[in-house]
């Protein structure tokens, strides 16, 4: 299997400007489950990669975070919905009682290098996910995402330059069921301003990633990138398959299955 030939934005190069399969640091890395924190993050910069997917919320007062629920409470020693809080409340809470939720300033300005794959999770963060890549000028660096194919639409339609995309929910279904009749320039043209879908292996029973999902995206120049794969089997039989990407938790399992491969940067 070969890899989507099509995509060309400098979001999918990797660490040496080549193309090949993308190691994704789902959260960063992390054995101690602080996940979303700089040290997460730096410390998946220090394994190898660039490639770090992430997630957005957005604070009663307008500042963009980096973090994956919509409250405190299941990762920090604080408590209370993001939405509803400041930024300056927020700042007191602690990851795992030990790191503070970062900002996305502070997550572009530290790791200068890294691309982000960055999860839209509310209604709130649209604009303020927008106003924040125009203001570091990263287009390049980034992947606008979301379950949600109109807030995903949102974010890009507010943005001055293309960035890469990944297929919400509902795209993806519908390329999942009707891929295997939908004609080819069809499906490109229901695709306009995706690059990549990011999927899990499976949706219950319904197998997504097959031989033949790959092909056909594949054949309408689109990566395909599995999340969240943690054992090593998997992810050789996933690479075996030809997808483009794998989301990880255990990014230092990864690496080991890529260097076994001759795949790692």
């Amino acid at each position: 299997m070969g890899y989507a030939t099509g995509v060309t934005l400098p979001y999918f190069l990797r660490k040496d400007g080549s193309s090949g399969p993308l190691a994704l640091a789902h959260r960063g890395f992390s054995r101690e489950g602080l996940e979303n924190s700089m040290a997460a993050f730096k410390a998946a910069v220090e394994l190898g990669t660039v490639h770090l997917e992430t997630d957005v919320h957005t604070t009663s007062d307008d500042v963009l975070l980096v973090f994956h629920d919509s409250s405190l409470d299941r990762v920090t020693d604080s408590t209370g919905r993001i939405s509803e809080l400041t930024a300056a409340e927020v700042a007191r809470a602690r990851i795992g009682g030990v790191e503070p939720v970062p900002t996305f300033d502070e997550l572009v300005m530290s790791l200068p290098d890294a691309r982000l794959n960055l999860d839209v999770k509310d209604w709130n963060s649209v604009v303020a996910l927008a106003s924040a890549i125009e203001r570091h000028g990263v287009h390049n660096r980034v992947l606008v995402t979301s379950f949600s194919d109109r807030r995903r639409r949102a974010v890009l339609r507010r943005l001055s330059r293309r960035v890469a995309s990944s297929a919400g929910s509902s795209l993806t279904a519908l390329f999942v069921l009707l891929g295997p009749v939908l004609p080819a320039g069809l499906a490109r043209r229901l695709l306009t301003g995706v690059d990549v879908f990011q999927v899990p292996v499976r949706y219950g029973r319904l197998p997504v990633v097959t031989a033949g999902f790959i092909r056909r995206a594949h054949r309408v120049g689109r990566q395909v990138h599995v999340w969240t794969i943690n054992d090593p089997a998997e992810m050789e039989r996933l690479l075996d398959l030809g997808v483009d990407g794998i989301v990880s938790d255990r990014l230092d399992l990864l690496k080991e299955v890529l260097i076994r491969r001759g795949q790692w940067v």
